[in-house]
Order: structure tokens, then C-alpha cells, then sequence
């Protein structure tokens, strides 16, 4: 009994691999980058490009630099503020002291009291 399946034992995208099928190569070089955790990543690129200054190390994440004695330093991050934070940031207290009496007053006399 045939299957009738003209490529029966194949799958899809097999066949001769070659540089005739995929066309020619770009010429490329390697160039290290290293970040403050002293991880070393050699990434290829074409020859007619610019290389970027500083990459993502793949190991850490940190950011890393092709000058392996002054890598990058890690970004700062800055911890979560909360509203009133960013509040008491921009008016001191004595600022929300008048403003809290502002609104008292006006909510009494909104009040009748």
C-alpha cells in the first residue's frame, strides 16, 4: 500500500546546505566586549558597519565596552517613590501645612460650622 507522499522521510527546509543556496556571506570581524563583571562576549559584525560603543553582556545584562580595563559602570537605579515622596519633594512643610488649612476652611465653610 503507497502513501502516495512524494517527499515521504523528508521535512520541511531539508535539503543541501551550501554557500550556492544561501548566497554569499557577508565578511565579517569579531570584536570583544566586557562588563564590570569582567564578562567577555565576542559578537560579529559586517566589516562595513559601525560598531556600537557599548553592548548588553548576554551572561549579566550590565552593559559592556570594548575596552576591557574601563568597562562600562552598572546604570543607577533609583528605588520606587511614592506619591507622597514626590509630593514632599516639591513643597516643604510648611507649604502643606497652609494648604491643608486652606482646604479645612474651606470645607467648613462649605459646611456651615
Amino acid at each position: 500500500m503507497s502513501g502516495g507522499n512524494a517527499i515521504r522521510g523528508s521535512r520541511v527546509g531539508a535539503g543541501p546546505m551550501g554557500e550556492a543556496e544561501r548566497g554569499e556571506a557577508a565578511p565579517r570581524h569579531r570584536i570583544g566586549f566586557w562588563c564590570a563583571n569582567n564578562h567577555e562576549s565576542r559578537i560579529a559584525f559586517a566589516t562595513d558597519i559601525d560598531v556600537p560603543e557599548t553592548w548588553d553582556c548576554p551572561r549579566c545584562g550590565l552593559p559592556a565596552g570594548t575596552d576591557q580595563q574601563n568597562p562600562p559602570p552598572a546604570p543607577r537605579t533609583e528605588p520606587y517613590k511614592t506619591h507622597l515622596a514626590y509630593v514632599r519633594e516639591r513643597r516643604s512643610d510648611a507649604d502643606g501645612d497652609a494648604l491643608l488649612e486652606e482646604a479645612l476652611s474651606r470645607l467648613r465653610a462649605r459646611r456651615g460650622a
